[in-house]
């Protein structure tokens, strides 16, 4: 806010915010409903299993929370729902016995072996079939561009407004 009042956005502007508002919530619904279905994990479950496969099966909890966006508490709580589950296990840090490691169990690694293809699937369906190469690209582009400055590690720099 300015002296002047809020710089409300023109009609273009709020379109567009609205737009991806609208389908941000309905695809990440949409994809979480196909997860349920496809293979009874839920949208949390399979973000856990599938960074933990992206590491070779195991990341310290702090690097898995900072990675998935989550706070410590969030995920060690659904990590306890998981580990119940035979999904993952929790062990001390080899390297530092203060840290834990998440760690795929045999199960884990089924179950994402096992829900990978639907989940792709389920993306293609819902989100990559349904736009161009050229489309893919701009939104790529503008998603990196969005929230580059927002994640944790970014240097605080002050926003510059866009110029027509």
């Amino acid at each position: 806010m300015t002296d002047q009042g809020p710089r409300w956005l023109t009609p273009e502007e709020e379109r567009a915010w609205r737009a991806w508002r609208r389908m941000q919530l309905l695809l990440t619904a949409r994809i979480a409903a196909d997860h349920v279905t496809d293979s009874g994990l839920s949208d949390p479950d399979y973000d856990v299993l599938s960074k933990l496969s992206e590491a070779q099966g195991q990341l310290r909890v702090t690097e898995l929370a900072s990675s998935m966006l989550w706070s410590q508490s969030r995920l060690s709580h659904h990590l306890a729902r998981m580990e119940r589950r035979a999904l993952i296990s929790r062990d001390t840090c080899a390297e530092d016995r203060r840290g834990t490691v998440a760690r795929l169990t045999e199960a884990g690694w089924h179950a994402i072996e096992e829900a990978a293809p639907a989940h792709l699937a389920s993306v293609r369906r819902h989100f990559v079939d349904r736009l161009t190469h050229t489309q893919l690209a701009a939104l790529a582009e503008i998603a990196e561009t969005v929230t580059a400055p927002l994640l944790p590690e970014a240097p605080q720099q002050p926003q510059q407004p866009q110029q027509p």
